[in-house]
Parts: C-alpha cells; sequence; structure tokens
C-alpha cells in the first residue's frame, strides 16, 4: 500500500511539473519570452508561485525545462518525418518541411524557444536546442551524401545554413505573417523553403521540384 502511494506521489509531482511547463508555453506561445514570469505562470497552472519556485529555483530554470520540452518533442516529430520516407533525399525533404510546418502552427513559441533576443544565461540555454536541430539536419545531409543524392560538401556548415534559412524564412521578424485563415499560404511558405533548402545543397531544380510536390505536409499538431 505505501508503495502505491509513493507512486501515487510521483505521478502527482511529475503531474504538477509539466502543468507549470504547459503554462510557461502557453505564455511563450501568447508573448515570448518576456511572458515568462513566475507569478502568472503560476496562477496558469492553478498552483501558488511558491510551488512554482520549489520545481524551478528561478525563471531560467523554467525556460531551460520549456526548450528542453519543446526540443525533444519537436526532434521527436523530425526524426518520424525522415524515418518514415523512401530514401534519404526525400527524407531530408520531408525532415525539413515537418519542422516548417510545425514552427509556424506555433510561430511566435517556436521563435521564442530558438532565436527570440534574450539575455546571454537564456540563449546559452537554447543553443543546445538549436544545436541538436542542427545535427539531425547535418546527419540527413551526410546520407544523402553518401547516397550519391547530393554533392560533396561540408554537412555541418549546410545544415547550419539550413536552419538559418528555415529560422528567418519562416518564423523570423521579417517572414509574413500566414495565420490560420491563410493555410494554403502557410502551406506554400514551407515548400518555398524546402525547395530554396534543396536547391542550396545542390539538387538539380527539376528534382528539387518533385521532392517538394510529393512531401506531404505532416500533421502540423504539436504532440
Amino acid at each position: 500500500m505505501a508503495y502505491r502511494r509513493t507512486e501515487n506521489v510521483v505521478r502527482r509531482l511529475h503531474a504538477r511539473h509539466d502543468a507549470i511547463v504547459d503554462a510557461a508555453r502557453a505564455a511563450a506561445a501568447e508573448g515570448g519570452m518576456t511572458a515568462i514570469q513566475i507569478a502568472p505562470v503560476a496562477a496558469r497552472a492553478g498552483v501558488a508561485a511558491g510551488t512554482v519556485y520549489r520545481y524551478f529555483p528561478g525563471k531560467i530554470d523554467l525556460v531551460s525545462a520549456l526548450v528542453e520540452s519543446e526540443s525533444e518533442s519537436e526532434i521527436r516529430a523530425v526524426r518520424r518525418a525522415a524515418e518514415a520516407a523512401p530514401g534519404p533525399l526525400s527524407a531530408l525533404a520531408a525532415a525539413v518541411a515537418t519542422f516548417g510546418a510545425r514552427a509556424l502552427r506555433s510561430r511566435r513559441l517556436a521563435w521564442a524557444v530558438m532565436a527570440e533576443p534574450v539575455d546571454t544565461d537564456m540563449d546559452s540555454v537554447r543553443q543546445k536546442y538549436r544545436g541538436a536541430l542542427a545535427a539531425e539536419f547535418e546527419g540527413l545531409i551526410r546520407a544523402a551524401i553518401a547516397g550519391g543524392h547530393l554533392p560533396d560538401q561540408d554537412a555541418e556548415r549546410s545544415a547550419l545554413g539550413l536552419l538559418g534559412a528555415l529560422l528567418e524564412g519562416l518564423i523570423g521578424p521579417l517572414a509574413p505573417e500566414h495565420g490560420d485563415e491563410q493555410a494554403a499560404r502557410s502551406r506554400d511558405a514551407v515548400q518555398t523553403l524546402t525547395l530554396f533548402a534543396l536547391r542550396g545543397l545542390g539538387v538539380v531544380d527539376a528534382h528539387a521540384r518533385g521532392l517538394v510536390v510529393q512531401t506531404v505536409l505532416p500533421d502540423q499538431g504539436r504532440n
């Protein structure tokens, strides 16, 4: 009986932790990183501010948990899309389209956890996420090179350039807004950036266009 009670306590602790992170996510999706403040997050999560501090001693700890949660979710989605593709080049196209579609679904949140201007401590937390995502793209680029589908190149630098293009072209401050009522324009934006990426990596235009046309944009949900 005592063991079962302990399991229940652990589940409640995890649930409360997740509720606080979810509240921080909702705040960032509305107002960016500056909107993540302990008292409002506590109110969203339905707990006292002191409870938030017991889980997260400072704002940087809460931001770290949010970025880690988003990183795991988005990289998992990119991997699933790549693994479901029939070949190395289509895997790369699917990964790019997946990241882009999901980022546009929650544009403010994606920008907040990856590139929004913040202080040095917060930015250092986010570098791990950007690095992990770039590493996923790098692995896919290397596989396509090894299979003879891309010309030989510095895969690490190409992956970083690809990530930068996606961030600025889809969710950066200069990128056009595409609301829910403009789903077709959002889809076009993702396909345009996917085509740009394939061309930039050395895929001839006709083949690149064919890959983009064949790439079915995945479910843009956040799970």
